[in-house]
């Protein structure tokens, strides 16, 4: 076997094995792959994850609504693009 075939050889079982460890971990339910994981504290309850995106979704409106009191326009304009946003 040539050094190159051995070095094919091993990447592939290194790849077959990763593989094999991802498929073990999904059956037991490993959580670690979560999105919201937190070392030592597990994953966060559906609750907490519904208050995380209203969160972010207030953070969004307020950033339109500094936006819209920031510009320097006439308050017709202001009244027409608040109509837009709804």
């Amino acid at each position: 076997m040539s050094f190159w075939s051995a070095v094919v050889a091993i990447v592939a079982i290194l790849a077959f094995t990763s593989a094999r460890i991802a498929r073990y971990r999904a059956s037991l339910g490993d959580h670690r792959s979560h999105p919201h994981y937190r070392p030592g504290q597990g994953l966060p309850s559906p609750r907490e994850e519904q208050l995380t995106r209203e969160v972010e979704e207030l953070r969004d409106r307020i950033a339109v609504l500094e936006r819209i009191a920031t510009e320097d326009r006439h308050s017709k304009a202001i009244a027409e693009e608040i109509e837009k946003l709804r």
